[in-house]
């Protein structure tokens, strides 16, 4: 039978295994769906690739992911989360393993299957977030929710502590076999060992809770959301193309470097989920952090025109203060959005952000391309100044439908 609706939250240490599972398996995914940057010098190296052709590479799988993240979300509303993310995991793994054993298939080829292992990914975007609100209650579920959310930056680490080093003893595309392993064993893992959290049934004829998108707050949120993705791109997709290219580092170093930031990345989404927690808010803290991202910036920019160190200074902060926001975004969408929609609002809120993740590698390397990385960067400081404007804080709902 399909699961019901609204959930009954069990404190029981169970919690923090499944919550642990559904950090395993985003991180997989994320060192797939995030970690070609990191394969960027090698791509351009072996293809003769211009900057924003590299960015199509990078950007295969993002867009893979949005296609899939809604159709995701309302599989787990409807099936559960566990079963979602073991099939989608598994779809995801088959086609990294094809990408990497058959590297010569040619690039329309090979940008499918990349995009097809980003859209079986898209399973643990919608679903994972969708388990741990179920897992835990509103007092943790800031402190849950940005541990969930440390997975990225935590894929990012892996692939750049691992990726750069394979790629330098083979082709651009073998490495992903390990992306492709680490997949396939979280997919198994779920499965044995993360059951749905517990929901009570809807009493019979009871209405189905109406669509939280009857009002513009969770638009809102969404929107800001996506404008915060820029800064967040802009400093992972080029971090390491910058730190080669124009700093003169080796690829093993600017990729051990960048790695490490998105471990401090990871430390800073648990930080800010302690503190929404703490001040029972997620936007304002939200809001904050968007004016933060939108200084380390400029600050960028300012460092690339007048001080190397200074630009890559900023790229360590803007790889802490860039993520901050999201477990945040997450915790609100969710909680907005009540179990009966949380799903397909999970879906849309990933597809909102993966819209814009997928056009900043390519848009940001026209433009930086054409006018260099401050002029680049700085115009890139306006999409976070727009999500200040958007994140509707006094909107805020002050108790959830959890």
């Amino acid at each position: 039978m399909p699961p019901t609706d609204a959930p009954a939250v069990t404190r029981t240490r169970r919690r923090w295994l499944v919550l642990g599972l559904g950090v395993l398996a985003q991180t997989s995914s994320s060192a797939f769906v995030y970690g070609l940057p990191f394969l960027v010098p090698v791509l351009r190296d072996r293809y003769g690739l211009s900057l924003a052709e590299a960015g199509t590479y990078v950007a295969a799988p993002t867009v893979g992911l949005l296609l899939a993240l809604i159709a995701w979300g309302a599989a787990a509303d409807r099936w559960g989360e566990r079963v979602v993310i073991g099939v989608g995991l598994t779809l995801s793994s088959f086609a990294i393993a094809a990408v990497a054993l058959l590297p010569g298939l040619g690039h329309g080829p090979l940008l499918l299957l990349l995009a097809a292992g980003g859209a079986g990914g898209a399973s643990v975007s919608s679903a994972s977030g969708r388990m741990v609100m179920g897992w835990f209650g509103r007092d943790e579920r800031g402190l849950a929710m940005g541990i969930r959310q440390t997975a990225q930056p935590l894929g990012v680490a892996v692939a750049g502590v691992s990726l750069p080093a394979l790629a330098s003893s083979g082709g651009p595309f073998e490495p992903l076999i390990l992306p492709a392993a680490l997949c396939l064993a979280s997919a198994v893992l779920v499965a044995a060992l993360a059951p749905d959290p517990p929901r009570t049934p809807r009493a019979a004829g009871e209405a189905r809770p109406r669509s939280p998108y009857r009002t513009p707050v969770l638009w809102r949120v969404h929107a800001a959301s996506a404008m915060l993705v820029v800064p967040q791109f802009a400093v992972a997709a080029f971090g390491t193309e910058y730190l080669v290219r124009e700093q003169g580092w080796g690829l093993a170093a600017a990729g051990g470097f960048m790695a490490a930031v998105q471990v401090a990345g990871a430390a800073g989404r648990i930080g800010t989920g302690m503190w929404s927690d703490r001040v029972g808010s997620r936007l304002r803290p939200m809001r904050q952090v968007a004016v933060g991202a939108a200084t380390v910036l400029l600050l960028f920019a300012l460092g690339d025109l007048v001080a190397g160190w200074l630009a890559v200074v900023a790229l360590a902060i803007g790889a802490v203060v860039s993520v901050a926001d999201n477990g945040l975004a997450f915790t609100s969408t969710a909680e907005i959005a009540g179990p009966a929609w949380s799903g397909r609002a999970l879906g849309v809120q990933n597809t909102g952000q993966n819209i814009v993740s997928s056009a900043v590698p390519i848009v940001l390397g026209v433009l930086v391309g054409a006018t260099g990385y401050a002029a680049g960067f700085a115009l890139a400081a306006l999409a976070p100044l727009a999500a200040v404007a958007l994140t509707p804080v006094r909107q805020e709902p002050t108790t959830s439908r959890w």
